[in-house]
């Protein structure tokens, strides 16, 4: 479980996450979403260590992430921001080979080149693993990207907006993937997403922030409602359900 304290991150005089308390359940997939500059990447950056904090803390399995050696917090918790730049040129192979410097440092063992084919596998990128990442779609690099984080064998891994440079058939597809890799690997996965209906369809658990704050969480049926989406976005929506299940959302 991944534990937020008070969480709070001020820039000059605005407050862009406002004493934030949450508890990240392990197991499946939690999305953060909510209306732009309600806090969500600078929540998922916070967490990961990637932006320090003005007050609270975060814990992952009770580690301290702010106490914690980089190396033994990179085992457990893997993150991809929104924005990756390389400024060297890289293969596919490459880029998800740094997923296992954590353990490594570089040397790659048997072990290291199994989890690479594994990673690769699951994005399937087997027939790109040689291109250059400029050679590639912006899709394509999301998917190489993702592979680097799911190689890194962690039991959190935290996606800020990996749907980006995604058209809608492969931005299901790798909702697909990320649904398939909890379930198989029993991966943790928390991201942070804008597209309601991916969150939606794909989600076990949601988080909404809005003005920096939480304002509610729970299970996609309980979030996803026409009252509480009016009040967070100011749009009026209708949800379809299926033997009580959440299918989708239209906007009127």
């Amino acid at each position: 479980m991944i534990a937020v304290e008070n969480l709070t991150k001020a820039y000059g005089g605005t407050v862009v996450v406002d004493g934030v308390s949450l508890n990240l359940p392990a197991g499946g997939i939690t999305s953060i979403i909510g209306p732009n500059g309600a806090g969500k990447s600078s929540l998922m950056s916070m967490i990961s260590r990637l932006l320090p904090m003005d007050a609270g803390r975060v814990l992952v399995d009770g580690l301290d992430v702010t106490r914690t050696p980089s190396d033994e917090l990179a085992r457990r918790l893997a993150i991809l921001r929104q924005d990756n730049h390389i400024g060297t040129r890289l293969t596919v192979d490459d880029l998800v080979a740094f997923g296992r410097y954590p353990y490594t440092k570089g040397r790659l063992t048997g072990d290291d080149l199994e989890h690479i084919d594994k990673a690769i596998g699951y994005l399937n990128l087997e027939g790109l693993r040689g291109r250059f990442l400029d050679e590639l779609s912006g899709g394509q690099r999301q998917r190489a990207f993702v592979a680097m984080v799911l190689c890194q064998d962690t039991d959190f891994v935290l996606l800020d907006e990996p749907l980006n440079n995604l058209d809608l058939k492969h931005g299901v597809e790798m909702m697909k993937v990320l649904r398939r890799a909890a379930t198989e690997l029993g991966r943790t996965f928390v991201l942070v997403l804008h597209d309601i209906n991916f969150a939606s369809c794909y989600s076990d658990n949601i988080v909404v922030m809005q003005d920096g704050k939480i304002a509610c969480q729970g299970t996609p049926t309980e979030v996803i409602t026409p009252e509480i989406m009016r009040e967070i976005y100011q749009i009026d929506i209708k949800v379809h359900h299926i033997g009580g299940q959440l299918i989708s959302v239209y906007y009127n």
